[in-house]
């Protein structure tokens, strides 16, 4: 086992990928010369050459459609948006295009894209910036969607996600670039559709993805050493294929169970969540199904603001004793 950055994880993953498989190329701003804009491409250029590692122009609905096109004719590109947040300048190519080729097709043309960068606020660059998309983009069927929260998750994902057959939209975080963990050194593969119990408990279920996987890990850790409270921590991993069956699992243990995203609560992915929980699991419930988002604002620039505007440990614990209240 190594001790790699998120970031790193990420690298590695697109290496291991560009040299397995002579059809994956890298294509994305500053993804070249410039080693990424936050550094997660470095060195991939001067290893593989600008045949598979290309700077395209500012313009997402461009490089993103050519990319469609690419990957319909047996390329398998992976696409770096510098934000997810310019997904939306792209959203005729991806969800118009991408999603739905395979199905207009009758099954003969694939798609098999990945479109990856970070997607997250908590980093102070404004409300144009500091989108969280994935609610919009799981919404569309015909594509899948991931959002890792450790280094381990986001090699074994990405890896995954450029073999895949499907547009794979992979939503990361600019906070988690630089947080380490165990990643081995041996090739592995983490399937798509999978949950990942990140922590075992027994009073309380918290399910969630991403950076407040982490957050929720800490809250966790306080309640159990101040409040004497176990609880379980639910990472989806993948928003769609949703793993229903772990988090009911664990909600027929726990019998209570908080949502936490980082996401605005309307039409989120939690609301979404808590409605399959309801309906699968209404009688194993103790207590109503808690959710916790990012407050229903814009993101905010201010610093100390948006850290209490996001879910964090505080919010979190709070929420979670409410529920065992």
């Amino acid at each position: 086992m190594s001790q790699l950055t998120y970031r790193e994880a990420v690298r590695h993953a697109l290496a291991e990928e560009l040299t397995r498989d002579p059809n994956v190329v890298v294509m994305g701003e500053e993804v070249g010369q410039f080693q990424g804009a936050y550094k997660v491409t470095q060195g991939l250029l001067e290893k593989f050459g600008p045949k598979r590692v290309a700077d395209t122009p500012i313009s997402e609905a461009g490089f993103i459609g050519m990319g469609i096109g690419a990957s319909m004719l047996g390329v398998r590109p992976v696409m770096e948006l510098m934000f997810w947040s310019f997904y939306s300048v792209a959203f005729d190519q991806i969800l118009n295009n991408a999603a739905n080729v395979r199905y207009m097709s009758g099954g003969q043309i694939n798609c098999p894209i990945v479109i990856r960068g970070p997607a997250n606020g908590g980093t102070n660059v404004g409300a144009t910036h500091s989108h969280t998309p994935e609610n919009i983009l799981a919404a569309h069927p015909g594509v899948k969607v991931v959002v890792p929260s450790t280094p381990y998750d986001a090699k074994g994902l990405l890896k995954s996600a450029i073999r895949d057959n499907d547009p794979v939209f992979f939503l990361e975080n600019t906070v988690l670039y630089g947080e380490k963990g165990e990643v081995p050194d041996e090739e592995y593969l983490i399937p798509l559709g999978k949950a990942d119990v990140k922590r075992e408990g027994k009073d309380l279920t918290i399910v969630t993805y991403g950076r407040p996987v982490i957050q929720s890990l800490v809250a966790a850790e306080l309640l159990a050493k101040e409040h004497d409270i176990s609880v379980e921590v639910v990472d989806l991993r993948t928003i769609r294929p949703l793993d229903i069956d772990t988090v009911l699992a664990s909600v027929r243990k726990t019998h209570r169970v908080l949502v936490v995203e980082e996401q605005k609560p309307f039409c989120g992915v939690g609301a979404q969540l808590t409605y399959m929980i309801q309906a699968e699991a209404f009688d194993d419930l103790d207590a109503p199904i808690g959710r916790l988002c990012t407050i229903d604002a814009p993101a905010i620039y201010s610093p100390p603001v948006e850290a209490e505007q996001l879910p964090n440990p505080q919010r979190i614990l709070k929420a979670a004793l409410a529920l065992l209240d």
